[in-house]
């Protein structure tokens, strides 16, 4: 179980730190803004989490004989989770320094433009401000960061988990292939 949960997780987790080096300069160059951004990050964990999947499988055809409960496949999905969000935090930790303060300026500029642009008064703005300043000087200290980062890709795992394992737990659903036998 644990070569499957370090196998799958490691490759979740490269495809989600891959593709946080490749796009976070790109903030930098204004190629990506926080909107598109977003999509383009949670459409990567999307993708990388699908690997839950074959996780849960690989685990239910080689050592559960081509069954697996429910729970056990939450465990084991959660466990892939919990290794590709590990690196996802790690690989936000050494961007951090060089981007990171750069980015939630630009963040944070952008969410009081669109208050702004969505008429809201003056008064909210600067409360907004100041509530945005305060985060980041917060966020600054990586036991708040770290687990602020770890919380931005565990529920897009956990549903992917709960579907895996509900998919999954019926023997019929994509089942175990034999070995031709000669």
């Amino acid at each position: 179980m644990r070569k499957i949960i370090l196998t799958y997780g490691l490759i979740a987790g490269a495809i989600v730190s891959a593709m946080m080096l490749i796009t976070m300069p790109m903030y930098k160059s204004g190629q990506l803004n926080h909107e598109n951004g977003e999509l383009t990050g949670y459409t990567t964990m999307v993708i990388a989490l699908s690997v839950v999947f074959f996780g849960v499988k690989s685990y239910r055809d080689k050592q559960g004989n081509g069954a697996i409960t429910f729970w056990k496949g939450v465990q084991i999905g959660l466990l892939i989770t919990l290794v590709a969000g590990a690196m996802y935090a790690l690989t936000w930790e050494y961007l951090y320094p060089q981007i990171g303060h750069e980015y939630m300026m630009t963040f944070t500029e952008q969410h009081l433009n669109d208050l702004k642009s969505e008429g809201v008064s003056d008064a909210e703005i600067q409360e907004q401000r100041e509530y945005w300043t305060n985060f980041m000087e917060l966020y600054k200290n990586p036991l708040v960061r770290i687990p602020i980062t770890l919380f931005e890709i565990l529920p897009v795992g956990i549903i992917i988990t709960l579907i895996s394992s509900a998919l999954l737990r019926r023997k019929e659903f994509l089942p175990a292939t034999k070995p031709v036998q000669q």
